[in-house]
């Protein structure tokens, strides 16, 4: 891990950890979780406010996502953000009405369809206010698999668009 890693890694734990606190004090919407610094260090990683807010809800709520999971989640995101975006943010964001039912399968495998453009628009910053990366429907789905979030966007990342490619992955590392 570089020293530059090193820092903004600490900065999103830190940064994570207030947001909890404060979600379980009763502030409980995207808008105002962190301060101005936060929006800003949130920006550049390539994140939104709803995006950070959606894994402190979840974790407040639930316990997962993990701080580790999520940052690993971030962890992909910023370099994506940095090295194929050059750290500009995109205007799109998916819609999600176009986006396969939570009930399509490909090869026999449930929520997979529906889970690499959701991915991919993770990636790309694309994510619309009511839609999260690794949310519940996706957990179950890392969990039933064996596979984790963080690497499954590596391989989206890597198969850049071959959706193919990604389904050919997670059935050769699925462990269900």
């Amino acid at each position: 891990m570089s020293q530059t890693n090193s820092a903004w890694e600490t900065e999103f734990s830190t940064l994570f950890t207030k947001a909890t606190e404060k979600y379980r004090q009763g502030h409980q919407k995207a808008h105002g979780l962190v301060d101005a610094g936060g929006q800003a260090f949130l920006q550049s990683i390539g994140y939104t406010e709803q995006e950070f807010f959606d894994f402190i809800e979840d974790f407040a709520r639930g316990g997962e996502p993990t701080l580790a999971t999520a940052l690993d989640i971030a962890t992909v995101r910023r370099d994506y953000f940095l090295n194929e975006q050059n750290g500009k943010t995109s205007s799109h964001q998916i819609d999600m009405a176009k986006l396969p039912a939570k009930e399509a399968q490909v090869e026999g495998i449930a929520w997979l369809p529906r889970l690499i453009p959701k991915a991919e628009a993770k990636l790309r910053g694309e994510m619309p206010p009511d839609l999260m990366y690794c949310c519940g429907g996706d957990r179950k789905f890392f969990s039933t698999h064996h596979l984790d979030p963080a690497e499954f966007l590596r391989q989206v990342w890597k198969a850049k668009g071959n959706h193919n490619q990604v389904i050919a992955w997670v059935k050769t590392n699925s462990r269900s």
